[in-house]
């Protein structure tokens, strides 16, 4: 093959690929009542915890008095991004239902939302899904003070799933 032919389909195939990356765009799906810049900060002090600290265990310690397992911090956290993270809130679960299904009386609205399988509980206030990414949140916690570290844990979640942590007990 001549020079001028292989300078002609290298030209190709290099035009052929550029831009057109597989993966998707960093950031969030924003289905909240937050602005983007919001889930950013929320996420960059998600990093930051992960970063210094990792407690892989939290639920199984508030379910069975387990002791902590918290090990060092993964720096790695710090330049882990969302790959287009759908951030939703879902209507919470009536005190009825949430009555009959666990004996637990709350009043309207109850902060719970379902927690689809395979979730260790069958309500929660938040819960994040991996493939493709999701973190969802009972609504009635958009504006209250716990909106931020509720949504910083989920967030935690994500980033720890990314970097290949065990993810049964958080």
């Amino acid at each position: 093959m001549g020079k001028r032919l292989r300078a002609t389909v290298l030209a190709i195939v290099l035009v052929g690929c550029g831009g057109h990356s597989t993966d998707p765009a960093p950031g969030f799906i924003n289905q909240t009542q937050h602005t983007d810049a919001q889930l950013w900060a929320i996420w960059s002090a998600a990093q930051q915890s992960i970063a210094k600290s990792i407690d892989l265990n939290p639920v199984q310690q508030t379910a069975s008095g387990a002791p902590a397992e918290i090990l060092p911090g993964d720096p790695r956290a710090l330049s882990t991004r969302p790959q287009q993270l759908s951030v939703a809130p879902e209507p919470d679960v009536s005190s009825v239902i949430l009555l009959a299904a666990t004996g637990v009386h709350r009043a309207d609205p109850t902060g719970m939302i379902s927690c689809p399988q395979p979730c260790n509980v069958q309500y929660t206030t938040a819960y994040s899904r991996y493939s493709p990414e999701t973190t969802h949140y009972a609504a009635s916690w958009e504006w209250t003070p716990s909106f931020n570290p509720l949504l910083q844990y989920e967030f935690e979640n994500q980033i720890l799933f990314a970097l290949g942590y065990d993810m049964t007990w958080r």
